[in-house]
């Protein structure tokens, strides 16, 4: 692994009260009642320390910073470290998929 795979995607879980914004629930027709709503993301920092920072209102997306409540490894673990191009392109594709799946989800 070179010293450029060092990116991340990341997937933060939200409280369903996100569902009041209406942006949000424009954004996620399909939502099926009782599926997670979710951010996904992508960073070259460790998705820990990214998440700290969204919560700290630093360079952090409004929903996270306000209805944030925990990362879901379990999503997302088994495809990091990977390139810019890699995190970049799987960051989209793993919200089109959970979104078809019946999630809400949020993408910056």
């Amino acid at each position: 692994m070179g010293s450029r795979n060092h990116y991340h995607v990341y997937v933060i879980e939200l409280s369903k009260d996100v569902l009041c914004e209406g942006k949000f629930k424009k954004c996620n027709p399909g939502y099926v009642t009782g599926k997670p709503c979710v951010y996904v993301g992508m960073t070259g920092l460790d998705p820990d320390l990214r998440f700290d920072k969204h919560k700290a209102g630093i360079q952090s997306n409004r929903y996270v910073k306000q209805y944030g409540l925990r990362l879901l490894p379990q999503l997302y673990e088994l495809y990091n470290p990977m390139s810019y191009d890699a995190a970049r392109d799987l960051e989209v594709e793993l919200g089109i998929d959970l979104r078809a799946g019946g999630y809400g989800v949020w993408q910056a």
